[in-house]
Formats: C-alpha cells, structure tokens, sequence
C-alpha cells in the first residue's frame, strides 16, 4: 500500500513539473498554449540525444533539457505567440495545436520514429526496502527534485518583485506598462520559464515512459489539461496539488482495479467539472 502511494506521488510530481509550465501560460498569462508538450519533448530529446549520440552523463543533460526548449519558447513567443496574445481562445487553440501537428512530423524526419531510449546510471536503476515499503532510486530523485522545484517556483512568483509584475501585466497590461513594468520583456521571460520547465519534466519522464518519440505532445496532451483543469489553471499550487491527486489515482487504480483504472482521472475530471469547474484547489480570489 505505501509502495503504491510513494510510487503515486513520483507520478504526480512528474505530472506537476510537465504540467506546471502550462499553468503559468494557461494561468497566470491567460494563454491556451496546446504546444506545451512539445516543448516537453525538445527537453526529452535533449537528454536522450547527448546521452545516445554525446556520451554526456545524465545529470549533465538536464540544464540543457531546460535551456534548450526556453530559447525556443523565446524565439516563438517573440515571433508569433504574441500576436495572439489578445486572440479569442479559439485561435490560440487552433495555431497551437496545429504547432503540435507540426512538431510531430520535424521530429520525426531529423531523429527518426523510434523512441530514443534514455538510459539512466546502474545506480538509479535501482531500488531499497525500508520496513517493508519497496523505494525507487529515481522516482525518489523525481520526489525530491520536482518537490525543490514547486517550491521554488511558488516562492519566486509570490514573494519576488517580478512575479507581482507578471500579475501586473496580466491583470491589466497597458496600466503595468504605464507603472513602468516592462509587459514585453516579463511575458518572454515567464513563457521561457514554462517552456523550460516542460522540457525539463520531459527529460525527467523520458525513463518513466519508454523512452520519447515524435508522438510525445499528444499522448501526454489530454493529461496535462486534467491536470489543470483538477487544480486550477490560476496558480501552481493547485497544479501541485492536482498532478499529486492525479498520480495517486492513477497509480493506485490500475494496480487495484486494472480493467478500469486507466480511466479513473478521466472520471475525476468529469466531476470535478461538474461539481467545481474552476477547479478543486482554487481559492476563492482565484489566485
């Protein structure tokens, strides 16, 4: 039973760190961008290439999983994300979904449609007992990493002078911008940011899933919008709060109830739309 919850929580802190970058664009910049796994995908396949084809250790490919898919989401987001800034969200869902559809096929012509595997040290491969609950090196890593991770994020967008200029500029651009903040240059930063993150979770999640091919964006789509759409898309906590519900769930349904598990967040989204569709973890101010 514990080794199911532990194993549970490293799910959802995964989910959390693949999903939290979409919650800043979703969120806090009032933005629906589908390509967020795309990203994730880059940041994958950034680690899996340099370990494959480079040699370089594992640990060493993580900055470049982050920094690599937030120069791109730079690049794209000075160059066409925001011209849709103020576009109704049918738009913005229509030319990010269609980035996805254009990601899968580039991937897949550069690097080819197999999954690159990425191969982790003997030494995280393994696992340990204590009293009787089994522990996973690497879901262990994942629990400590992403857990740094949220905290940090949720510190820095609370407690620092640039998170409250982001608030600022999404709450009322053309007033921030009067007030002196710098709309153009937070919003590059903090699309950077979720784009990072995205890819950094995918490096992460390329052992957990098999491995990432082109069709990485799509397959994991549907779960980063649950994640959201249980949390509440306002804030990070409810991003964490929600991938860790997710992951349990999930983790715990098709160990339990196999047949049915896999469906089991899809049951809890339905609800939680019904019941609360602003999500479970919103607060009442909806930050």
């Amino acid at each position: 039973m514990l080794t199911i919850l532990f194993d549970g929580v490293a799910y959802g802190m995964l989910l959390f760190v693949l999903a939290c970058g979409l919650s800043v664009t979703l969120g806090l910049m009032n933005f629906i961008n589908l390509a967020h796994g795309a990203f994730a995908m880059v940041g994958g396949y950034a680690t899996a290439l340099l370990m494959n084809r480079a040699g370089v250790p594992f640990f060493a490919t993580l900055p470049a999983a982050f920094l690599i898919p937030a120069a791109l989401g730079v690049v794209l987001e000075r160059t066409l994300y925001r011209r849709l800034y103020g576009a109704s969200p049918l738009d913005q869902v229509l030319f990010t979904i269609g980035l996805v559809f254009m990601a899968m096929p580039i991937a897949s012509y550069f690097i080819g449609s197999e999954p690159e595997q990425v191969h982790l040290p003997e030494w995280l491969s393994g696992s340990f007992t204590v009293y009787g609950v089994g522990f996973g090196v690497y879901r262990l890593l994942i629990v400590v990493i992403c857990g740094v991770l949220a905290a940090a994020i949720q510190l820095f967008l609370v407690e620092t002078r640039f998170g409250a200029q982001l608030r600022a500029a999404v709450d009322d651009a053309r007033v921030a911008q009067g007030l002196g903040v710098d709309v153009d240059r937070i919003f590059a930063i903090a699309f950077a940011a979720g784009s990072g993150l995205a890819g950094l979770g995918g490096a992460l999640a390329a052992d957990v899933v098999g491995g990432i091919d082109p069709s990485f964006p799509v397959k994991f789509l549907v779960t980063f919008l649950i994640v959201a759409a249980i949390g509440g898309s306002k804030g990070i906590l409810g991003a964490l709060y929600g991938a860790l519900l997710l992951g349990v769930l999930d983790v715990a349904g098709k160990y339990y109830i196999p047949s049915v598990g896999a469906f089991i967040i899809y049951a809890v989204m339905i609800v939680t739309l019904i019941v609360r569709p602003q999500g479970l973890f919103m607060r009442g101010d909806g930050r």
